[in-house]
């Protein structure tokens, strides 16, 4: 039974082949091109006042240095986001919820902010390894620590999209399995189950929103750190 529940964190395949890459482009697909036209229609427009209202609200307090970085950070925010929301929707595949996949999206850009600390910035961005006034003997081990801090950082931005996105759907699915097992015996328990399962479910649409959100945000945050 419990092998079942991990079933739907599979990647899913048809005749043997991996349909992981349909699934991560599966978003760009859906979404509408903008037109060249005066006027477009109201899809459009929501769509860029989302856009335009999110990178008002990262890049603003970051420096200008920053916002070359706009369009990356504004299409992995959208392509997350899109990713996370597909995977409340039955018989789909959630992407995100692969530990391998959010590495693969966080170390290559977690790497870019510590190459252009490093090439705009080396005094600095070596300064952050070893705290101002460290006695002698203790700088090889802060060196150390603050190292594998610095590298802990790409593993807390992938563990910590696929912990909370796992764990929703997880909840989820068992909750749907206690309503229908007990909808024949206790259909008073049942029904309560059913109602807490879609609280439950409105709350795994916000966490799904706001995990892509603090992803692209602590990556900003990298960002400004080494700009």
């Amino acid at each position: 039974m419990m092998l079942s529940l991990f079933d739907q964190f599979m990647s899913p395949t048809l005749m043997g082949i991996s349909l992981m890459a349909l699934a991560l482009s599966l978003p760009w697909i859906l979404f509408p091109t903008p037109s060249s036209r005066w006027l477009n229609n109201r899809l459009l427009a929501t769509q860029g006042r989302f856009i335009n209202r999110f990178i008002q609200q990262l890049l603003s307090p970051l420096s200008m240095g920053s916002h070359k970085w706009a369009v990356l950070l504004t299409s992995l925010m959208i392509f997350l986001i899109t990713l996370n929301m597909f995977g409340l929707l039955p018989y789909t595949f959630t992407p995100t919820t692969q530990l391998s996949l959010n590495l693969g999206l966080a170390f290559p850009l977690w790497l870019a902010t510590v190459i252009i600390g490093f090439r705009n910035q080396p005094t600095r961005t070596l300064g952050h390894l070893l705290p101002e006034g460290t006695p002698g003997p203790l700088i090889p081990v802060l060196i150390i620590i603050e190292t594998i801090s610095l590298l802990i950082r790409t593993l807390a931005l992938g563990v910590r999209l696929t912990a909370n996105l796992t764990a929703g759907h997880l909840l989820i699915q068992l909750l749907t399995t206690a309503a229908f097992v007990l909808l024949g015996t206790m259909p008073a328990v049942a029904i309560f189950t059913s109602t807490v399962l879609m609280l439950l479910t409105l709350l795994e649409t916000a966490v799904a929103m706001i995990q892509a959100y603090v992803f692209v945000l602590l990556l900003s945050l990298y960002l400004q750190e080494n700009v």
